[in-house]
């Protein structure tokens, strides 16, 4: 009980330390850049807005030149402990917030989904082919890293070609058709299935060889301990050997990049998004950035940032659940 409470102490100012120093390198990065968002704003209305409206603006983005640095890191801290992540200059000077609201879920549901099929179809597959080692189920490890090795964009382009242009299967692109709008009925979640089914697939693809590879791995070191040779010769059922003893701890360092997978799921796929023109918060990233709109992509950073400490953290709770050791080295 002693150890695992000093674990959990450890890992909770582990990573509130390190959600402070991103917080904190979030806030820094845009006010050390070249110029500021709001010069960038007005550079678009040179001449339409008066010195008095700049002025506004400035206080507005918490980036007032006559407050101190300090002042700016201070306030900066009050909006986010009330939830607010400033405006985005290239919506309107909607509320960050919103903004990212509307793309998350299209990021959630697509690369969710592919993360977390690959990593369960991948982890089983390659438990089941590091078992069988030496059979003809290992021809399915040098296939799937063949596709790992192709580049998203190559894949994504080569399915849109066959299945889309050639076969026409699958929508090319969108996240619906066009002259939708989101409701929930079976008419709309059938065309969102329709155009996620395509990138999803290839999503799953191109991830599929690295779990396959790396459970397959785990299996080969994991099958030479003394404990699942016991358990062999105690004659129990294969099938209980297999996942009850070695798949069990060959998976533990497959969590790690679980975790990190699924906390840059908010991210997206960006380079898949674009090559789908989906609408998620990949392709918003890259269009903030090229936009220069600051507070939404310190607001998408400060998203993604979370959602890996959160990820990590459920792997940690993972690995001291299925491998008490964890619990006792920590402590």
């Amino acid at each position: 009980m002693k150890n695992s409470s000093r674990f959990i102490l450890n890992r909770a100012v582990f990573y509130l330390f390190t959600l402070w120093a991103a917080i904190t390198i979030n806030f820094l990065v845009p006010r050390m850049m070249k110029g500021d968002p709001v010069t960038a704003y007005m550079n678009k209305y040179r001449g339409q807005l008066s010195p008095e409206a700049e002025h506004a603006i400035r206080t507005l983005f918490g980036l007032d030149k006559d407050t101190s640095l300090w002042q700016q890191y201070l306030d900066y801290w009050g909006l986010l402990l009330r939830g607010d992540l400033g405006r985005s200059f290239s919506n309107g000077l909607t509320p960050v917030g919103d903004v990212i609201a509307v793309a998350l879920p299209w990021s959630i549901g697509l690369v969710g989904l592919a993360t977390v099929l690959s990593f369960l179809v991948g982890t089983v597959t390659g438990a089941v082919v590091g078992w069988r080692r030496g059979s003809r189920a290992d021809v399915i490890v040098p296939i799937t890293t063949f596709f790992s090795t192709v580049p998203y964009f190559w894949l994504g382009l080569i399915a849109i070609a066959v299945f889309s242009s050639t076969l026409g299967w699958f929508p090319a692109s969108h996240a619906y058709d066009k002259g939708s709008s989101p409701e929930f009925s079976l008419d709309f979640i059938g065309q969102v299935i329709a155009h996620g089914a395509l990138p999803l697939i290839t999503i799953l693809i191109a991830s599929l060889g690295g779990w396959i590879l790396g459970m397959r791995n785990m299996m080969l070191t994991v099958l030479d301990e003394d404990y699942v040779t016991v358990a062999q010769a105690k004659g129990m059922p294969n099938s209980r050997v297999l996942w009850r003893y070695a798949a069990r701890n060959a998976v533990l360092p497959q969590l790690s990049s679980f975790a990190l997978s699924i906390g840059f799921i908010v991210s997206g796929t960006i380079v898949m998004e674009l090559v789908f023109s989906y609408p998620g918060v990949g392709k918003m990233l890259l269009d903030a950035t090229a936009a220069k709109d600051y507070p939404l992509m310190q607001g998408l950073f400060l998203i993604i940032t979370l959602a890996v400490l959160c990820a990590n953290i459920l792997a940690d709770i993972a690995h001291a659940i299925l491998d008490p050791r964890t619990r006792q080295s920590e402590a």
